[in-house]
């Protein structure tokens, strides 16, 4: 657990001193979470072990469950900074973004891990740390749309081969709201006793979201609500772009049934980049996760074999898919580059 620990938590401290004192600390925020972790990821060789599965426990749940509530510190912190904490235009920029790097790559992937708890209340707290990103209803369309149909059609995550990132996140943003509705409204309607509308999960996404644009308006009026409008749009960008390179032209080929394959481990992209793995609970290591869903963070494999592999790590790719001329000119050597078993098109 010691390099989750330590590299998610020295970020959150620049992100502090950043929004409090502004300054130096904004750039060694920003720098932290972008090239010294490319530096790292790249130049340094792995310092820790692979874990065997459960062996984090109770520590990795705690760190987990940790991270979330240390999520709404940093988020009122970050639109303290950002709206009421002198700072030149270049530092609130730079905070701005070291933020909302940390609320797509920290908060989201922890909040994913949430979700996916067995404990209520941990997928709880995962539900409305996206709420407060104002995209609470992804907890419903990850769990019940896409692991259930991901690489196929029905599956409204899963990027098209050729489909650039910005027609893929316009299409998504709309997608993923009205298919975790339905999703959850069917799950209701499938329980053997009727439940009260109140508990619908939409209507708690709903609260949180209520809830936290009015503590920004209250922290600092207009401009906090801005600076929060503004992280949610980042964070959420974020979000859908870590399932397009995570699953960016992988569909599950069509049985003689009419029925897709199985999920396997060669319907989703993993990079072996121990310190942005680190950073990110683990996320890269993604096949294993849609193989085993509630496998904790630290037990997460990666067999490189098997699995379809990046050839930079995913805040890389992730910045590449920004050119979508040039993301498609990467992924398409790469989709070529896959066994012939494991390609569908």
């Amino acid at each position: 657990m010691l390099p989750f620990v330590i590299v998610t938590l020295s970020n959150a401290g620049l992100l502090l001193a950043a929004a409090f004192l502004g300054g130096p600390w904004a750039w060694a925020a920003l720098l932290y979470i972008s090239l010294f972790t490319a530096f790292m990821d790249r130049f340094v060789a792995r310092l820790t072990p692979e874990m065997a599965e459960g062996a984090e426990f109770p520590s990795g749940a705690v760190f987990s469950v940790s991270l979330g509530v240390l999520h709404f510190v940093l988020l009122l912190a970050a639109i303290h900074g950002l709206s009421v904490t002198a700072m030149g235009l270049p530092e609130r920029l730079a905070t701005f973004v070291a933020f909302s790097l940390f609320f797509g790559q920290v908060s989201h992937p922890n909040a994913h891990e949430l979700i996916h708890r067995s404990g209520r209340l941990a997928r709880r707290l995962g539900r409305i740390v996206y709420g407060t990103m104002l995209y609470g209803h992804h907890a419903s369309t990850h769990v019940l749309i896409h692991h259930a149909h991901v690489g196929t059609g029905k599956d409204p995550c899963t990027a098209r081969k050729g489909e650039g990132f910005y027609r893929y996140f316009l299409r998504v943003w709309r997608e993923v709201f009205i298919s975790g509705l339905r999703a959850e409204n069917v799950r209701r309607g499938r329980a053997t006793t009727e439940k009260a509308l109140h508990t619908h999960p939409y209507l708690l996404d709903l609260a949180v979201g209520v809830v936290t644009l009015t503590t920004a308006v209250l922290i600092s009026g207009v401009s906090g609500l801005v600076a929060l409008l503004a992280i949610a749009l980042y964070a959420q960008l974020q979000i859908a772009m870590a399932d397009y390179v995570q699953h960016y032209g992988l569909f599950r080929r069509i049985l003689e049934s009419g029925k897709p394959e199985p999920v396997g481990p060669q319907h989703s992209w993993n990079t072996p980049h121990w310190y942005s793995s680190a950073l990110m609970l683990n996320a890269p290591r993604h096949s294993d996760h849609h193989l085993n869903p509630q496998r904790p963070y630290p037990a997460l494999t990666l067999d490189k074999g098997t699995m379809p592999t990046l050839p930079h790590s995913l805040p890389v790719m992730a910045t590449i898919a920004l050119f979508p001329p040039l993301y498609r000119r990467v992924m398409k050597r790469e989709l070529a580059n896959l066994p012939k078993a494991h390609r569908t098109a």
